[in-house]
């Protein structure tokens, strides 16, 4: 079996994430817009970064990550004081300050840690039974 690159491995990583993401909170397959409330079927929806998935100290925080649609995610970008407001709404007061200043610090996953994150989500995927 050829070795999987570390790019591959994130890639891979990347797409059970949000997977895992866009589904944890659906209902009947259908889940609901983080930041404007829009209810879709989950693969109509996207995995929305409130700090950038440039920052791998936050990229697979799964509070940092919530589903969202194209509409709040790519063309209003990311409604970032919606998304702020309601993670410190839902998770307390200081989340959202708190994933900032959790985005910028540096994280570096070993591929051993990456791996286990991309096993992890896939056995969470599966046994959700939606995917």
């Amino acid at each position: 079996m050829k070795k999987l690159t570390r790019s591959k491995i994130i890639s891979r990583l990347d797409t059970e994430f949000s997977k895992y993401i866009r589904t944890r909170k659906s209902v009947n397959g259908k889940a609901k817009c983080y930041t404007c409330g829009k209810v879709d079927h989950w693969k109509n929806l996207q995995a929305g970064h409130f700090q950038s998935r440039k920052h791998y100290s936050t990229r697979w925080d799964e509070i940092n990550v919530q589903v969202q649609c194209a509409g709040c995610n790519i063309f209003k970008s990311g409604e970032q004081f919606m998304f702020s407001k309601q993670l410190d709404l839902e998770y307390g007061q200081g989340v959202a300050d708190q994933l900032y200043h959790k985005a910028h610090t540096i994280k570096k996953f070993s591929t051993r840690e990456l791996l286990d994150l991309l096993e992890h989500y896939k056995t969470l995927n599966k046994a959700s039974g939606i995917v």
